[in-house]
């Protein structure tokens, strides 16, 4: 049980570090020429907030959010925690190719362009995919069902974020231009066949 527990606590210190040097770096990072209205991206980010909560059990834990689903075993347990820093580290390889690009919200930079290189060839938005590998990884490993409900909210937070995101780099950098670049690659999930029209 106590390798258990550590495996836990060493996916909260991930997450921690990921946290902290995220937040970081926003400093390197060019200024917003345009964003889509607030309340446009007021939606995905409420949803990933609840999501977040969940996930990392921060509410209250009573009733159906204490309840427990699975628990991982040692090895697997270890296992997710090496997912989960893979997770940080696809999204890290796509931070540094976006370079100062980079927001925490939808918007477009002073002399913005498509980047296409690097996991941008694997998928268009290469950080939510390792976010999202990062969640599902902890949420497996949490085991609660709670986790299990705030990573599908997170999820749907980052898909909503995702189509905000494309359809405003469609109107800001050309639909076929960037509809040509959709169909070639997949959203979200590398390899996948892309549905994009």
């Amino acid at each position: 049980m106590i390798p258990a527990l550590s495996a836990n606590l060493a996916v909260r210190y991930a997450w921690t570090a990921w946290i902290v040097s995220w937040l970081m770096a926003a400093l390197w990072s060019s200024r917003a020429k345009r964003r889509p209205p607030r309340q446009t991206e007021a939606v995905y980010r409420l949803i990933t907030v609840v999501g977040t909560v969940l996930l990392f059990g921060l509410g209250p834990a009573s009733g159906w959010t204490a309840s427990r689903l699975w628990t991982a075993g040692t090895d697997v347990a270890w296992l997710l925690v090496v997912v989960t820093l893979l997770g940080f580290a696809f999204a890290w390889w796509a931070r540094i190719t976006l370079g100062r690009l980079w927001s925490s919200g939808v918007t477009v930079k002073a002399d913005h362009d498509m980047i296409t290189a690097g996991p941008y060839r694997l998928v268009r938005h290469p950080i939510y995919s390792g976010i999202l590998l990062s969640v599902i990884a902890t949420a497996v490993l949490f085991g609660t069902t709670a986790a299990a409900v705030g990573a599908v909210a997170i999820i749907c937070g980052l898909y909503v974020k995702a189509r905000i995101e494309e359809q405003f780099l469609r109107s800001e950098l050309g639909d076929e231009r960037y509809a040509s670049y959709a169909r070639r690659v997949p959203m979200l999930v590398p390899f996948m066949r892309s549905s994009a029209p």
